[in-house]
């Protein structure tokens, strides 16, 4: 199913399920940026590839903090394109964390690994493929240290090195749903230079990491 126009997408989105939505940010009328962030405004989760220009590096990041899952630049081969649509769509109903139990509770959180959900303080928090693939890969394992590049292996299974970008972004999106208030993380604490850990809120604190500050 394709669209020509923004409009058109949105109002195709809302009367058919999709699996995954390949938007391209260069449309005519309502731009690909806008088209995404009402996407996720409407509380659609559908996962979202974005197709850029070459070099565009400040809409790939206002792009993926808007909420895409991931991106592709133009022009991309079909087949490159195909693997990225194929990656997503694994990891929409992969678990992780083998072993953990069912439900478990962090802080304010509450993870159910087989269901995929998220809850806190009693409610659902709505999360992108993406977002939900990220913090099962991070609270599975409390407290260690995950480098970027291991996330970007982990989450988006991409293997080739430098696209910092889509971890960061991942992350901003992540902590503002779990209402992390800015520049206080309570679970996704920054290991600077590093990546990331995932720590309970309601453990005490530890001293200083020395790989820098949280």
């Amino acid at each position: 199913m394709a669209a020509g126009n923004g409009e058109d997408g949105l109002g195709r989105l809302r009367s058919c399920q999709v699996d995954v939505v390949v938007l391209d940010l260069m449309l005519p009328g309502m731009s690909g940026l806008e088209v995404c962030r009402r996407i996720r405004a409407d509380d659609n989760q559908v996962p979202i590839i974005m197709a850029t220009a070459r070099g565009d590096d400040v809409d790939i990041v206002v792009g993926l903090e808007a909420g895409a899952d991931d991106y592709v630049v133009k022009p991309v081969q079909a087949r490159v394109l195909e693997a990225r649509i194929r990656a997503l769509l694994r990891r929409v109903g992969a678990p992780s964390g083998g072993g953990v139990p069912k439900t478990e509770t962090h802080g304010e959180l509450a993870i159910d690994r087989t269901a995929l959900t998220v809850c806190r303080e009693g409610v659902p928090v709505a999360l992108a493929p993406s977002e939900l693939r990220l913090l099962l890969t991070l609270s599975a394992s409390p407290g260690q240290v995950f480098s970027r590049q291991q996330l970007l292996e982990a989450v988006w299974e991409h293997n080739y090195h430098g696209d910092a970008r889509l971890v960061d972004a991942c992350v901003k999106r992540l902590r503002t749903k779990m209402g992390e208030p800015p520049g206080q993380p309570r679970y996704i604490h920054t290991v600077r230079g590093f990546g990331y850990r995932f720590k309970d809120s309601g453990q005490q604190p530890d001293q200083p990491d020395r790989f820098g500050p949280r």
